[in-house]
């Protein structure tokens, strides 16, 4: 048997909070999180559509709490920078709701503490990062995290609020050693050339960043910034936004297999949501356990019954222990009835609006990240 160096690279891309996909995210998200503010018992499914000065909200939401559903898009909207009107969006766009009541057929069965929908769902972890995530992915969240805070602190007053960034990151017998490519993408304001947006960028956030995980920066030739040269209209002007579509984004960077549903918008009786809480739980407490290197957590539900009907913990060889031990780890973890899981890692709380940005994995304030001791 060979004992050659096996050498690969993996690419993974995260975007800003104000990314048209992500203002569409954190729309559903506040609506949602308004909702259950008063009204844990709230059920919604709510997507939004961001394009050139309009604000449109579609699906269910079922609630005591009365909202002011337009008020909410606005201030989010703003919150997230959209504040000029020049731009050809912001909190002055035009806004319409459609939003309507659970559709009773779908109710009969939540109401008996079932699933929401059928679906799969995966959770993963590994050992690449303090965090438990894959390196590419946790590398380009922090640079999108970054962007957005050197923006909003006025470190850099001249970024405007959309960007993205991608990382590729070479691997040695699937170990992590070294970043080979580095791009990041921003919106900035007219007067700042394109020397000055690469220069502070590199060193303000890309340089920082990979220092924090104990890189070095890639040659200046493998890193790009604006790669068309210049981006000066930020947001759904340019490109319109839609909830649920950077699902990739939102998971572990395609480095793990991804189910068939989005999060943001859905209360916890949507097991696209809930689901995926429970398997990365399940997932991260197995390798935060020492029980394996790498972990895959599969679950999979019917619309209106309680519990998954498919449950697999893939190790990938990393485990000494049998696939009865590690299922019997999981049953002790969580109960990953639809209930079950939402009583646990109380999801029926209103937590979901930072989620909406930087991924909802690997992020120790989410209640699906804690190590039970």
């Amino acid at each position: 048997m060979s004992n050659a160096e096996v050498t690969r690279q993996f690419t993974s891309e995260s975007v800003c909070a104000g990314h048209p996909d992500k203002i569409a995210d954190a729309i559903s998200d506040a609506i949602l999180d308004a909702a259950l503010r008063d009204d844990p018992h709230s059920r919604a499914g709510i997507e939004t559509v961001v394009g050139a000065n309009q604000i449109s909200v579609f699906g269910e939401v079922t609630s005591a709490t009365r909202l002011n559903v337009e008020a909410i898009t606005r201030a989010t909207v703003a919150g997230l920078g959209y504040t000029e009107p020049a731009w050809g969006f912001s909190q002055h766009s035009r806004f319409t709701s459609y939003l309507h009541q659970q559709s009773p057929e779908i109710a009969q069965g939540v109401d008996r503490e079932g699933a929401g929908d059928q679906g799969m769902m995966f959770g993963y972890a590994c050992q690449e990062t303090p965090e438990l995530m894959p390196l590419p992915i946790s590398l380009a969240h922090a640079l999108t995290r970054r962007i957005d805070e050197v923006r909003q602190s006025g470190e850099l007053p001249w970024l405007r609020p959309d960007g993205k960034a991608q990382v590729t990151v070479r691997y040695e017998n699937d170990r992590p050693v070294a970043v080979d490519k580095l791009v990041a993408a921003v919106a900035h304001h007219e007067t700042t050339s394109a020397a000055m947006v690469r220069a502070e960028l590199i060193a303000r956030v890309c340089k920082p960043v990979l220092e924090r995980y104990g890189l070095p920066l890639p040659a200046a030739v493998d890193i790009v910034v604006n790669g068309t040269g210049l981006w000066h209209i930020p947001g759904p002007q340019s490109d319109a936004g839609l909830t649920g579509r950077k699902i990739v984004v939102d998971t572990y960077g395609g480095y793990a297999r991804v189910g068939g549903g989005a999060f943001s918008g859905k209360d916890p009786s949507k097991v696209d949501r809930s689901g995926a809480y429970a398997a990365r739980y399940i997932a991260k407490n197995m390798v935060a356990s020492g029980l394996a290197e790498r972990c895959e957590v599969g679950l999979a539900y019917v619309i209106g019954q309680p519990r998954p009907l498919m449950r697999t913990i893939e190790t990938f060889g990393t485990s000494k222990l049998g696939e009865a031990e590690l299922q019997a780890f999981a049953d002790g973890l969580i109960d990953t009835s639809v209930s079950g899981i939402t009583r646990q890692l109380q999801l029926a709380r209103p937590i979901y609006g930072p989620t909406s940005a930087y991924g909802h994995f690997g992020r120790l304030e989410f209640p699906w990240e804690q190590v039970r001791g």
